[in-house]
């Protein structure tokens, strides 16, 4: 079993990073350059520099993911065949290819089923009244080097928009040109909040941060502060 790595805290907020580690598992071989494993298709770049900086500075809990999305998409559902990616923006991911059914049902059990129960643990433990979930995005696909990216952060939800319809304009008055839905739509991506948020009415704060504003410690104290300062906001507004 590969279990989360799960920060303490008091804090009625849960913050949860599903992409923030690019490790692959002994025994796991996903047949690429390894290189790109330091790349946006192996983990959202920052996400746990700044889960674990937010949970600090709010004292709150976290739990943060510690194996890559390559091996297995923790915001995805298990039985979705995108759950083990066989290709990411552009790059074939050979070893999935010809992923045994019980190689695959081995990383479900192991690694996503054992991340998505501790998050259910710790939110009947911990009784949050918000749950912050924090990703990052590319400033540019390979795949599609033309589509433009302007938003530095967006706000992502499905069908409860509470908190991001409240953080939106604290953000933007911030200066901050800051994307609903987008780079990527809750509508569509969201399965992580669905499970835990949307499926018990609580309300939760789907960020996507573009990563070249994630990429020095200095980058990390500055979302930090912001992302703190609008979560304390939240929860004033949400009671």
């Amino acid at each position: 079993m590969t279990a989360p790595r799960v920060l303490p805290g008091a804090a009625p907020v849960l913050i949860i990073a599903d992409h923030a580690s690019n490790v692959v598992p002994e025994g796991v071989d996903l047949g690429i350059d390894p290189a790109l494993m330091d790349d946006h298709i192996a983990l959202d770049i920052g996400t746990a520099a700044l889960a674990e900086a937010l949970a600090i500075e709010l004292d709150a809990p976290a739990v943060v993911a510690t194996v890559s999305r390559l091996v297995i998409d923790m915001n995805r559902d298990p039985l979705e065949t995108g759950a083990v990616p066989s290709a990411s923006d552009g790059h074939i991911i050979l070893g999935n290819l010809a992923l045994s059914p019980a190689e695959r049902e081995l990383r479900i059990s192991a690694i996503h089923a054992p991340y998505h129960q501790r998050i259910s643990d710790e939110i009947d433990a911990q009784s949050p009244r918000l749950l912050l979930s924090i990703h990052s995005f590319t400033p540019q696909l390979a795949a599609n080097p033309g589509e433009e990216r302007p938003w530095p952060v967006g706000l992502l939800h499905n069908g409860d928009d509470r908190a991001a319809r409240l953080a939106h304009p604290l953000l933007a008055a911030r200066g901050l040109h800051v994307g609903d839905n987008q780079p990527y739509s809750g509508r569509d991506l969201n399965y992580t909040m669905n499970r835990h948020a949307e499926a018990r009415g609580l309300p939760y704060l789907g960020v996507e941060i573009r990563n070249d504003g994630l990429r020095t410690p200095a980058d990390i104290r500055h979302w930090t502060a912001i992302l703190a300062d609008t979560t304390h906001q939240l929860l004033r507004a949400l009671r």
